[in-house]
């Protein structure tokens, strides 16, 4: 399935360039209360929701894909995790150009690790991405993103593929500049995900996707996930060494070479080998 969230919470069905309502398949969802789950309640149920789709499809209302406003399909990570320099061109690419380095040492992921962006940085595909600091470089990174299905800690490699939900495709945004990379990246907008989740049982392995990323019709990024340093499974492994994986967490899987600025008025255009392409506007914050 491609499930994505539109308009005011809508849940989707993406076939074609039509979405198909299946709101009414989120009543199976259990009732929750204070404290709430660290987790995503749709993401922890898919089972569930996925069987009462199936259910409800056959009288479901489409609606034309460019006609709704695509929201993240993830609506409450409980933790958005970044793999940093993860392509071996980028990394040559970070160390030598000053403006994206910033004279910070630009270490192998293997040394450096992983990151965590804010949750607050989670918008979807149709909300665009809003730039607070013009007078800096705010850089595109295209990136396949993994989304957990399933809770676990230090998970072996050979049994990540039963963690992952699904997959979608992300725009990790970045302010260049001297702070920590999690401050830099956890603006208010700088996390895109969309057009949907694509579930494991249509997209049972991502480890080799071409993908490709414009700026206002011109070509920047263009790779294939089997360029990854470090792989998805390998990624699962690491960041469960660390913080036990949720439903719903995301994992930002790293991005290629040919990361670049982009300023209020510009459009980021990804494409994604069987998930699908997002057109995501760049604006100036509001004051």
């Amino acid at each position: 399935m491609r499930i994505c969230r539109f308009n005011a919470n809508r849940l989707g069905i993406i076939q074609g360039d039509q979405v198909f309502d299946v709101t009414g398949a989120l009543a199976v969802l259990p009732a929750s209360s204070y404290p709430l789950p660290r987790h995503d309640l749709l993401i922890a149920n898919l089972d569930q929701v996925r069987a009462h789709i199936e259910k409800i499809m056959p009288s479901a209302v489409p609606v034309p894909l460019q006609r709704v406003n695509l929201l993240s399909p993830v609506a409450n990570p409980g933790k958005i995790i970044g793999a940093p320099v993860n392509y071996r061109k980028h990394l040559e690419e970070a160390r030598s150009d000053a403006g994206i380095h910033h004279n910070n040492q630009v270490l192998e992921i293997q040394k450096i690790g992983l990151f965590l962006k804010a949750n607050s940085s989670l918008v979807g595909a149709g909300e665009g991405i809003a730039i607070r600091h013009p007078q800096r470089r705010n850089d595109h990174e295209a990136e396949l993103v993994v989304v957990i299905g399933k809770t676990g800690a230090n998970i072996d490699r050979k049994d990540a593929w039963k963690h992952i939900a699904g997959y979608s495709s992300g725009l990790d945004m970045t302010t260049r500049g001297p702070e920590e990379r999690s401050m830099r990246k956890s603006v208010d907008s700088f996390s895109v995900l969309g057009p949907c989740l694509v579930t494991v049982d249509e997209m049972a392995d991502a480890s080799s996707l071409d993908f490709s990323l414009t700026v206002n019709g011109e070509p920047r990024q263009k790779a294939n996930t089997r360029d990854l340093i470090i792989g998805i499974a390998e990624l699962i492994e690491f960041a469960s060494s660390f913080y036990t994986l949720h439903p719903g967490d995301l994992i930002y899987t790293g991005t290629p070479e040919g990361v670049g600025p982009v300023v209020p008025g510009d459009r980021i255009v990804t494409e994604f080998q069987g998930i699908g392409r997002i057109d995501v506007a760049v604006r100036l914050a509001a004051s």
